[in-house]
């Protein structure tokens, strides 16, 4: 018998090991997916972390900004559904790497685009490779949870958000120094996240009875109609609009406000962007478990309703103000998102892969089309501006209470007979 030693010694045998499928959660895989994810999405933040470089070096428009985000988000969105729901019927063991490899290509050429054209075409690669990695792991994260559904989704989201706080910072201090071929040295973790993926590709292919829904005891099912489901989803939606248009403001311009406002050099602004997008990991990882404990509605009307005195204070704070207000709103805002998958997910239990594709795709054609709208408004009017605006977005929070309360329908109800009385 391999020896747990021998197991963890290279990242494939790590999660490759044919296990028996057990109810309890599996860490070792739920790791290895959210280390992938760091990857994937530290690549996706350098993109938007070098948007100053790029700005300078291509004399782009602050809408022309927008639109390298709009073809990222769009190639990252339209897809999703349709991948999770093909995936859904025919789950594909090693799609995994083969959308990291869409990844790896488009870094290689954002690395030597010589034009725009060229850019938005390296934009659309990364979204494609995003499009095909995030619905089949967002499902291997839900196999290995041992039921443990919110914590699953916290961490193999908290791979992500560590990898989007790692790309402001590391585009600081390597890619800013050497210019934009320097991009070309980041295909390195790409390479590492395709050997991670193929072990996990193994993984998955070994343990396919993990797909199987369970059995549901009596008291469990739903009791919501079709037009219910729907209108939650919709609610949802609102909810997603809400969170990643603000999101748009700062992951896409919260340099340039900075460096407007109080006229700090780029990469003073990129460590303020790293400080924001560090708290939203931090935020991602307390969401799903507090979700998993205390309802994931609560937790979803408090992340988006709860940012708004925060959002509102930003635009009028000071620099220190600002580092402390975003490093807040980043907590809030991010515990929302493993929440809202799980609990759409719960509405739709047999369509898992379609459910993560579509919120996903949906979170990335929000921040899509918020950065090209807001980049248009900024163009027209000022950063400063835009921030103004954004402030109220959070306030559509207060559409979460129509949500459904489904954990309370879903929980089973236990009688206890009288001393002496026979249960019926």
């Amino acid at each position: 018998m391999t020896s747990p030693q021998a197991v963890s010694s290279d990242p494939v045998s790590v999660v490759s090991a044919s296990v028996k499928p057990t109810s309890s959660t599996s860490y070792k895989v739920l790791g290895a997916i959210s280390v992938a994810h760091m990857m994937n999405d530290m690549i996706q933040s350098i993109l938007l972390a070098i948007y100053p470089m790029l700005k300078d070096s291509f004399n782009l428009s602050f809408g022309e900004i927008g639109l390298i985000t709009l073809t990222y988000q769009l190639a990252a969105s339209l897809l999703q559904p349709w991948i999770g729901l093909y995936t859904d019927k025919r789950p594909t063991t090693y799609s995994l790497p083969v959308g990291m490899a869409f990844t790896l290509v488009g870094l290689v050429l954002l690395a030597y685009a010589p034009s725009l054209p060229y850019l938005l075409v390296a934009a659309a690669m990364v979204g494609t490779g995003s499009s095909i990695f995030h619905p089949e792991s967002s499902r291997v994260a839900r196999m290995a949870s041992g039921g443990r559904h919110g914590l699953a989704q916290s961490l193999f989201q908290v791979g992500g958000n560590v990898g989007s706080a790692l790309g402001p910072l590391l585009a600081a201090l390597i890619i800013i120094p050497h210019g934009q071929t320097s991009v070309a040295w980041f295909s390195l973790a790409a390479l590492f996240g395709i050997v991670v993926l193929v072990g996990i590709g193994r993984w998955y292919g070994a343990n396919r009875a993990l797909l199987k829904p369970k059995a549901r005891t009596a008291g469990s099912v739903t009791t919501l109609r079709r037009g219910q489901v729907l209108g939650a989803l919709g609610i949802l939606g609102i909810l997603i609009f809400s969170k990643y248009f603000y999101l748009a403001s700062l992951n896409s311009y919260f340099t340039f406000y900075l460096i407007d406002r109080f006229d700090l050099s780029v990469r003073s602004a990129q460590l303020y962007l790293f400080l924001f997008l560090a708290a939203v990991a931090v935020g991602t990882v307390a969401g799903g478990p507090v979700g998993d404990r205390v309802g994931r509605k609560l937790v979803i009307w408090v992340s988006i309703l709860g940012v708004a005195p925060f959002t509102l204070l930003l635009p009028h704070a000071n620099l220190f103000w600002t580092g402390v207000l975003v490093v807040i709103i980043g907590v809030i805002l991010a515990s929302a998102f493993s929440a809202i998958v799980v609990y759409a997910q719960e509405l739709v239990p047999n369509r898992v892969g379609m459910i993560a594709g579509l919120f996903f795709g949906l979170a990335f054609g929000m921040g899509g089309l918020g950065a090209a709208a807001l980049g248009k408004l900024a163009d027209v009017t000022s950063i400063t501006y835009v921030y103004q605006v954004c402030a109220y977005l959070p306030l559509l929070g207060l559409v979460a209470f129509w949500l459904p309360d489904i954990e309370g329908k879903r929980r089973p109800r236990v009688t206890v007979p009288p001393q002496g009385a026979s249960p019926r």
